[in-house]
């Protein structure tokens, strides 16, 4: 008899357990973390299609700054679609863009930017130079000539209310284009 309530008190205390840790997840998920995936080539070679992103919730990640990698939202973005970019410039910042020779100004300095997979020559629309508002970022894919970013008048200088969060690691792969397998040394913090 003893024993049998000794199994239904661990029992009891197991699913306890297990409830309060689906709960705390759940809650930090919600609130705190949130995994995205990469749609498209627009952030290659730094990205890739179908990575698995862990994204810290916007109220959470602090002040943006430039190269974070974020994550927005809008209806006016490719149909209301997540999108992931990269912070090229934030509020107050002016943003340039020679075309020519394929080189990002911010306040007039050249950026250096080794993570891009091409320089920028590819034009959208959007008269250069810019100067953003206090609550706006300005936003670019790394694949700089096959993506839609604040280049493209449907997207511009993004207020800072649409950004979902701060990506802050790779948590799982997607399969590079060339080879068609995951890396999984790429898994880690970005």
């Amino acid at each position: 008899m003893k024993q049998e309530k000794k199994s239904g008190r661990e029992l009891y205390e197991n699913i306890k357990l297990l409830a309060e840790t689906v709960v705390v997840v759940t809650l930090v998920f919600l609130f705190a973390l949130r995994i995205i995936s990469v749609d498209g080539g627009s952030m290659r070679n730094t990205l890739q299609h179908g990575d698995q992103l862990l994204v810290v919730n916007r109220s959470l990640c602090g002040e943006l700054q430039q190269g974070d990698i974020v994550i927005l939202s809008k209806k006016s973005f490719e149909d209301g679609a997540t999108i992931v970019k990269r912070v090229i410039a934030v509020g107050g910042q002016s943003v340039d863009i020679d075309f020519d020779k394929g080189i990002v100004y911010v306040d007039g300095e050249a950026l250096e930017e080794p993570y891009i997979r091409e320089p920028t020559y590819t034009e959208e629309g959007l008269s250069f130079p810019v100067t953003l508002a206090e609550d706006e970022v300005f936003v670019m894919g790394d694949n700089r000539n096959r993506s839609s970013d604040s280049r493209h008048p449907d997207i511009g200088c993004v207020d800072v209310r649409h950004i979902m969060g701060k990506a802050v690691a790779i948590v799982l792969p997607g399969e590079t284009k060339e080879t068609e397998t995951r890396q999984w040394s790429r898994i880690g913090l970005l």
